[in-house]
């Protein structure tokens, strides 16, 4: 069976979008799109409502090609569990108001035992001080934790299993 990853909104954004003039987000932009062609086949990928609400915003041409990205991806649903989860994230975590749906992204990875969370959101996801502190707290709750992973952690390694 395939490993599952919960693709998060950057990861559409960065597909959709012209290459940026910033080196390092152009490279990002490259290894997404990389993965996108190589890798993403050996996973199951799946996204949320948070997701597609996040794409749908902004310029509304890029948002016509975010979601065009995302169309056929199988959608897992937020609950109430999901949103408790969530708001404890944001505190554990330090996550602003106005970021939560990183939570978001965080607590629908763990309630559906997901194998990796793919992002490029070192701020509040692919951050090792992050990483540490949900370890510690899923570990002491008995809960489930994805892998945070960005496109370039992935990539490359085809012998899955």
């Amino acid at each position: 069976m395939k490993p599952t990853i919960y693709m998060e909104t950057t990861i559409p954004s960065y597909l959709a979008s012209r290459l940026s003039t910033n080196i390092i987000t152009a490279g990002q932009q490259i290894l997404t799109r990389e993965w996108w062609e190589q890798e993403r086949h050996h996973y199951r990928l799946y996204v949320s409502q948070a997701v597609l609400d996040e794409c749908g915003g902004g310029d509304k041409e890029q948002a016509r090609k975010r979601l065009a990205i995302i169309r056929s991806i199988p959608l897992l649903p937020i609950n109430d569990a999901v949103g408790v989860q969530a708001s404890i994230y944001m505190d554990l975590l330090g996550i602003p108001t106005s970021s939560a749906m990183d939570a978001i992204h965080l607590a629908i990875s763990v309630a559906y035992r997901i194998d990796y969370l793919l992002t490029w959101n070192c701020r509040h996801l692919a951050h090792g001080e992050t990483r540490m502190k949900l370890h510690r707290y899923n570990a002491a709750h008995g809960l489930h934790e994805p892998m945070i992973v960005t496109p370039q952690e992935l990539e490359g390694n085809n012998d899955i299993s």
